[in-house]
């Protein structure tokens, strides 16, 4: 599993394409507010039309700062002196700008030359006279828009490019798949002696190996190969890798996207995106294509009230459905897909035809954990303390991503404290660190807090001890873990099924905890909240799902098609209330009827505990004797554990393996 290395998620990402919008908004207000002042005058004011015969008023006035005359186009522009803008302009110097001037046109530039002529030696005017070609400046003025016009249009193709991830075309190749395309699976590197475990799985997937490599042994006899295979299980099991597998098992070309890939905001761009990638896939014939997470665009469409008719994700969904009929029979293209969310898929993707064959590929059973540990293990420096099979004991429900975040961190707690080779040890604590979190090794409790704690803790391996169908004790531990102050491991037997004992075993175990504060203490706390809330869970689900109720039995109420009510009424939800808050009670007093029955011995047990902080079943065992059911996984762990020590231990190291059960949490 990678780890975020981003210490602040939410601090914003420097992106260049933020300069160029704010380059091109600034040439933009300068292009389009610039009032074109004269570049002699310095520009920024604004024009008016004037008659001749005014504008020598106005000269003869005083108000003319400099004429400007333009043979070509027989007009004068004349600036005003400031102190008379407001009269002329009826207006201030904020409305008019610094520059403001008049236009006017003129007969003879012979009279226009001799009556500003007169006025200089009238004193009348005292600004300059300038000529100028009309025609030239207009030819300037339109070369620097022509040029400010395809800077923008350069500005706006490069931001389109970028925007459309920098590939040909940019912005206008949208469309095309972003499908990654590898020419020969086998490039990929991996085979199925790289995916450990999934017997079941690859066996089923060989078939499609075995049509890809002999297509004509099945056509012959007028079999069709599946068109589509869903790869359907919980996260980190392989599912991916498997398909890669596939691939490079056959040694045929391999497309691989992810099905958020096909969603854009643009609308269309999902359903061309899908054309695409099988008219490309249909060029390479025969091929795979495999798309991750299928569920971001085949979701149902009859679930989601928000997907209307023009719905993009409907859209892209409704041309992956026409694109997966509409091969031949033998075309030699193969749709993979995975999911952990099978149940929200579109049952039209899921009908003969289309996806007709899901694989579903759970989590290693014993035997399959083994092999995944042999595969992970491989890179890493082992010692002979190392037991596999130990380990695979060790980790029941946990996918192969899961085996190879412990061999990962086993390797970092041995290289933290500077070994040669990863020891036994290293891997226990492992597991320890993912199920439980970090030793908080610095937290400081009172006396009262470590006391209720190990009540609590001893309380339920007390239960557990004496419950037959209760998961045997590992190791009970006081020491804080993440956000559990204690906790206690057990080793769960995989079973298929569960019965009513044995689930009611599990909910009185785990009312011990809250249980012993009550009895020992005289007090309860918050520290059996996650107890509580398991046990709730648990109750609900016999009664409500598993129809084990005595008022309601042999009755499920569980329907995934009920989305907006729940389907049972107002009556019945009080039965379930009533008999889950019956059953919880019952189990309860249980524990309470235990726990004094043995109250000698779970005192001592605490004593123990709040001594030596962690305590393992060796313990248990002196002080209660043993145990009067033994499961096969106990038999297991009694073969394979050594005796804890008669000396205190330091809880940092201890000696016995423990299991990555859910622990308790105080």
């Amino acid at each position: 599993m990678e780890e975020n290395k981003e210490k602040n998620p939410n601090t914003p990402r420097f992106n260049m394409n933020w300069i160029y919008i704010i380059i091109i908004v600034m040439l933009a207000v300068l292009f389009f507010t610039n009032t074109g002042g004269d570049a002699a005058s310095g520009g920024g004011g604004i024009s008016k039309k004037e008659n001749y015969f005014n504008f020598k008023q106005w000269v003869m006035k005083g108000a003319a700062k400099e004429v400007v005359i333009n043979n070509e186009e027989s007009d004068l522009r004349m600036y005003v002196n400031p102190e008379f803008i407001q009269e002329v302009f009826q207006a201030d110097v904020k409305q008019t700008g610094k520059n403001p001037y008049l236009e006017v046109e003129y007969g003879s530039v012979e009279s226009l030359e001799t009556f500003l002529d007169q006025a200089q030696k009238d004193g009348k005017f005292n600004g300059h006279v300038t000529f100028e070609n009309e025609k030239s400046g207009d030819m300037v003025s339109l070369f620097f828009n022509v040029l400010s016009i395809l800077f923008f249009v350069f500005i706006m193709l490069f931001f389109f490019r970028r925007m459309g991830g920098g590939g040909a075309g940019g912005v206008f190749n949208v469309g095309k798949s972003k499908a990654k395309m590898y020419e020969k699976g086998n490039d990929l590197g991996v085979t199925f002696r790289d995916v450990a475990g999934q017997v079941g799985a690859k066996e089923e997937v060989q078939e499609i190996v075995d049509f890809l490599k002999n297509p004509k042994r099945y056509t012959d006899l007028g079999g069709k190969i599946p068109k589509g295979a869903l790869l359907v299980g919980p996260p980190g099991t392989g599912k991916t890798l498997l398909a890669k597998a596939v691939a490079g098992e056959a040694g045929v070309p391999f497309f691989s996207m992810s099905g958020s890939d096909f969603v854009e905001m643009f609308v269309g761009v999902g359903a061309s995106r899908v054309r695409d990638l099988f008219r490309q896939a249909k060029e390479k014939a025969p091929c795979i294509i495999f798309i991750d997470e299928i569920d971001a665009v085949g979701r149902a469409r009859s679930k989601n009230p928000s997907m209307g008719g023009n719905d993009e994700r409907e859209n892209t969904l409704n041309a992956l459905l026409t694109e997966m009929d509409g091969f031949g029979t033998n075309s030699g293209v193969i749709i993979m897909a995975a999911t952990n969310r099978a149940d929200m898929l579109d049952s039209a993707l899921l009908r003969a035809g289309r996806f007709d064959r899901q694989i579903h590929v759970d989590l290693p059973d014993l035997n399959e954990r083994k092999e995944i540990f042999i595969v992970h293990l491989k890179p890493i420096k082992v010692d002979d303390s190392v037991d596999i099979d130990l380990l695979a004991r060790q980790t029941p429900g946990f996918s192969g991503a899961d085996i190879a975040n412990v061999c990962n961190e086993a390797a970092l707690i041995a290289a933290r404290r500077k070994a040669k080779t990863v020891c036994r040890q290293d891997f226990l604590d492992a597991v320890d660190r993912i199920i439980g979190g970090l030793e908080k090794k610095t937290k400081v409790m009172t006396a009262q807090e470590k006391r209720t704690i190990a009540l609590h803790e001893a309380g339920h391996a007390t239960i557990s001890w004496f419950c037959e169908h209760a998961n045997p004790l590992v190791k009970v531990s006081i020491v804080p873990r993440g956000n559990a102050l204690g906790a206690a491991w057990y080793l769960p037997e995989e079973r298929q099924i569960t019965t009513k004992e044995e689930m009611l075993d599990e909910m009185c175990s785990l009312m011990g905890g809250r249980a012993a504060e009550e009895l020992f203490t005289g007090h309860i706390s918050t520290g059996a909240m996650n107890d509580l809330e398991r046990a709730t869970k648990s109750a609900y689900g016999m009664i409500a799902y598993a129809g084990m109720g005595d008022q309601l039995p042999n009755i499920c109420y569980y329907n995934q098609e009920y989305q907006f009510q729940r389907p049972y009424s107002d009556t019945t939800a009080k039965v379930i209330d009533d008999e889950v808050l019956k059953m919880v009670n019952e189990q309860y007093e249980r524990a309470k009827n235990i726990l004094l029955e043995h109250k000698e011995g779970h005192n001592a047990l605490a004593e123990l505990l709040i001594s030596r902080e962690v305590i393992f079943a060796e313990d248990v065992e002196r002080i209660f004797g043993k145990r009067p059911w033994v499961s096969r996984s106990q038999e297991i762990l009694q073969l394979d554990t050594p005796a804890s020590p008669e000396s205190p231990e330091s809880p940092e190291n201890p000696e016995s393996p423990e299991t990555p059960d859910s622990p308790t949490n105080l």
